[in-house]
């Protein structure tokens, strides 16, 4: 069962029009492809994937999961959004009351187990071992942790475990965190006692229906076996413009953090059918990423450039990720940005400069010293963008223009 329904609202004007699995990563991949791609080499062939905010992008996008190999007379992927039975009828008001909705669903495979997964982090894992782990241990529940920075722990559910890795006490996000282990949002539980404590959850008004604040919490409480499973390998959280950024140049270099190239682990994607991408003869092209249908003949460094991106000559891009079609004019620079789909960069703009005693003030808490263009932005010609700031705002009705 996957958590796709995410606002993402610290990503801004990203998820304005789409929930957060939905955003383009990587060149070809959308967020949700990680999760679903580890399914799929994991040998798990019946996904639910919960949908709420914005779901147009992301259903349209999944469609019969042909690509990743979910169309299936028997299991398949399947989009669950919340829906009115009888005479009532709610959205999903947390992540157990998502899961408590979609019951009947479950039901109809009698399983044995269910993994409960979040559809929005970059990253590559085995969950069969994290499952045979689960088995072996005889466990109501077992929840995939990885070892964060003290200082970074308040962020999220951290748990204290004793040396069998039997958790003893879970925390979500608290102040004073006593441990380092953190729970990564994977979860696997024993499905009939699952369906008793959501059944029950669901019944408490007072419960915010959530596994980190209720579900968890409640299975300690009562003495349930709860077990760490620890996991070392690359897990991103991009749910912030500067972790979105992170994580895509995390894939450059000649041994990039996170590799996309493994082949014994492919990450599949619904990729749009377009001819190879071209790099014109004066282009320089160094450490990136460039997609098919992309035409190159300015320079790129360091860079992701996504499917029918074009970049004209004397055009220069640095330390950026350019989503699919967006045209960087002749003589434009970007550094240090996130340009969104469909976005033209006019002649000679500059996004991603530094800021003069001139410029008008603006607040860059959602993005720091990294410069976001929206979908579908004309950048006028000549135009400075300097660093942290968002292009947004409307000024032509038919289309929207800075």
């Amino acid at each position: 069962m996957l958590l796709a329904g995410g606002q993402g609202s610290r990503l801004g004007e990203l998820t304005k029009s789409m929930a957060k699995p939905a955003v383009p990563f990587g060149g070809k991949y959308r967020i949700i492809d990680f999760p679903l791609s580890n399914c799929v080499n994991s040998d798990i062939d019946t996904v639910g994937v919960l949908t709420q905010y914005e779901p147009l992008a992301l259903n349209s996008y999944l469609g019969n999961g042909q690509a990743w190999d979910l169309d299936r007379n028997n299991g398949g992927v399947f989009v669950l959004p919340p829906y009115v039975r009888g005479s009532s009828g709610r959205w999903y008001s947390g992540t157990a009351n998502a899961i408590y909705q979609n019951i009947p669903f479950i039901d109809q495979y009698d399983p044995e187990y269910v993994l409960i997964l979040s559809g929005d982090h970059i990253y590559k894992m085995d969950y069969a071992e994290m499952l045979r782990k689960h088995i072996e241990k005889g466990a109501d529940a077992t929840i995939a942790v990885l070892t964060v920075p003290l200082e970074e722990a308040h962020r999220f559910g951290i748990m204290n475990t004793d040396e069998a890795g039997h958790i003893i006490e879970f925390e979500e996000k608290p102040k004073h965190p006593k441990s380092t282990k953190a729970s990564m949002g994977i979860y696997i539980f024993s499905y009939p006692v699952l369906k008793r404590y959501l059944i029950a959850d669901a019944g408490d008004e007072r419960s915010e229906n959530d596994f980190g604040k209720n579900i968890i919490p409640s299975m300690i409480a009562d003495g349930k076996k709860m077990f760490a499973w620890d996991f070392s390998g690359y897990w991103k959280d991009v749910g912030t413009i500067g972790s979105l950024w992170e994580a895509n140049m995390d894939l450059l270099g000649e041994k990039p953090n996170f590799n996309l190239y493994d082949k014994e682990w492919r990450i599949y994607s619904r990729s749009p059918i377009m001819p190879p991408h071209y790099v014109g003869s004066g282009a320089e092209v160094e450490d990136s990423l460039i997609t098919e249908g992309s035409q190159v003949y300015g320079s790129i460094r360091h860079s992701v450039l996504f499917a029918g991106v074009q970049v004209e000559p004397g055009a220069v891009v640095e330390d950026s990720v350019i989503m699919p079609h967006t045209i960087i004019k002749q003589g434009a620079v970007v550094k240090k940005a996130i340009i969104g789909e469909n976005v033209t960069i006019g002649e000679e703009a500059m996004i991603g400069c530094e800021k003069l005693p001139t410029d008008d003030d603006y607040d860059t808490k959602l993005t720091g010293d990294i410069t976001l263009i929206a979908n579908s932005m004309i950048v006028a010609g000549g135009t400075r963008v300097p660093k942290g700031k968002v292009i947004s705002f409307v000024l032509d009705p038919d289309r929207k223009k800075a």
